[in-house]
């Protein structure tokens, strides 16, 4: 009989890639790491060769959790003969392809990872009370299953094309598969790039910077009033705490929503050193002539049609204006995002999973989303009810850590239930004269 592990984690991005690093040390929790991708691949379209992460190297795989582990960013450089220029370097954020380039070491350090293995479907057998994973891979085509007692879904967000853009034809790509394209968008004569993010920006910078010996119109549309920079003081990094988590789970769920929107800023904008990098190099390149590019702010894209012989001819609203034009351009680059999509393959189990009105996953504080308890765990799946810390690299291991304590029925790393100088809730037993008091005071 096939063997019953602990736990199946499914997907091997950056957050499961660290639970594994982190269950690789200890004894008592037998787990396995399934990945359809024949080898560790995070955004490689998006690998720019000076593009940097956006949080600082402490927040890798492992460290936050434990400082000691052999799996750790630094010991990496150290093993890569990098680590003194890394130091003389003097920044704390990687280079995006550095990051990549040591997830895939980390992933080459472990046992417990099966690449090449596309999650078909998962069954629960009632008799042997354990999950069954059935797999196929996409290089062969054979077919294996893998027993558990408990699920990790870790499969990651996928590319979001706004509704307007979908099957246009002709040359469209999404930022995940900007590299790859790249050339061939160049060729076209005119590029026009939609989106309001770092992506966005990291693409428009890209382009500019070729726009001479390119020899195309580069404009840059997004529905943002304007370039918003990712806000990083340090009072609000304490909102990727255990503390603001703690509140943000405990609020009703509208009130959730409402917060998730109106909070995008904190994670989805640029930052503030590209932006000014974008316009110092429009500044220098329009010193002598004009430069063939343009960029709209306010400006969503409401329709969009291909014609083979003048490329895109997209609708565009000014938001605030509400007034509605045209723009033509043979190449277009969806920078659009991501959106979480509940697998296919849980329609088995889906009635042991809990799901909320709108038909998204129930995540308890703990990262539990079974009917059971303590059963099915998500990673970056929970943006509704953990908040924007869902998708943060800083809490990953924090994350980690609460799911191994859940997994263990102990604490095997210190989990942080402290960590801010503010507090995000009113005072526990005040009332609304109590908490009047307390600001005159």
């Amino acid at each position: 009989m096939t063997a019953t592990h602990d736990f199946i984690a499914v997907g091997l991005g950056p957050f499961n890639l660290g639970l594994a690093c982190l269950t690789d040390p200890i004894e008592e929790l037998d787990g396995l790491f399934l990945e359809a991708k024949p080898e560790f691949d995070w955004h490689s379209g998006m690998l720019l060769e000076d593009s940097l992460l956006q949080t600082p190297f402490l927040a890798d795989l492992v460290t936050l959790a434990d400082p000691t582990s052999p799996h750790s960013f630094l010991n990496y450089l150290k093993q890569s003969g990098r680590l003194y220029s890394f130091y003389i370097r003097e920044s704390f954020f990687p280079l995006r392809t550095e990051f990549n380039d040591y997830c895939r070491w980390a992933a080459g350090t472990l046992d417990t990872v099966r690449f090449d293995r596309r999650v078909t479907a998962i069954t629960h057998d009632p008799e042997q009370g354990c999950y069954e994973v059935h797999t196929v891979s996409p290089a062969t085509g054979t077919s294996h299953t893998y027993r558990g007692r408990r699920l990790v879904l870790g499969t990651g967000t996928t590319p979001h094309i706004p509704e307007p853009c979908r099957d246009l034809g002709g040359e469209v790509v999404h930022s995940c598969d900007y590299l790859d394209r790249k050339e061939a968008l160049q060729d076209t004569g005119s590029i026009t790039v939609v989106g309001s993010g770092q992506s966005a920006a990291e693409i428009y910078h890209d382009l500019l910077s070729d726009i001479d010996t390119g020899g195309y119109d580069l404009t840059w549309v997004t529905r943002s009033p304007r370039f918003f920079p990712l806000e990083y003081t340090k009072l609000t990094l304490e909102m990727t705490s255990p503390e603001y988590a703690d509140y943000f789970h405990a609020l009703p769920r509208s009130t959730r929503d409402q917060l998730v929107q109106a909070q995008k800023g904190l994670y989805k904008g640029i930052d503030s050193t590209l932006v000014n990098a974008i316009f110092d190099l429009l500044y220098t390149k329009s010193r002598t002539r004009r430069v063939p590019t343009r960029l709209l702010t306010n400006t969503e894209v409401t329709e969009a049609r291909h014609d083979p012989e003048k490329g895109h001819i997209l609708g565009l609203r000014q938001v605030e204006q509400q007034r509605d034009f045209t723009h033509t351009t043979r190449a277009l680059v969806l920078a659009t995002g991501y959106r979480y999509e509940v697998p296919e393959f849980l329609a088995p189990i889906s009635n042991r999973i809990n799901w909320d009105d709108a038909g998204r996953f129930a995540v308890r504080r703990d990262y539990s989303t079974d009917v059971a308890g303590q059963e099915i765990y998500v990673q970056n799946a929970e943006l509704h009810t953990h908040g924007f810390v869902a998708p943060d690299l800083g809490m990953g291991a924090y994350r980690n850590s609460c799911i191994i304590r859940a997994l263990l029925g102990r604490e095997y790393y210190p989990v942080e239930r402290s960590i801010a100088f503010q507090e995000f809730s009113a005072p526990e037993h005040a009332g609304a004269s109590d908490a009047r008091t307390e600001v005159l005071r």
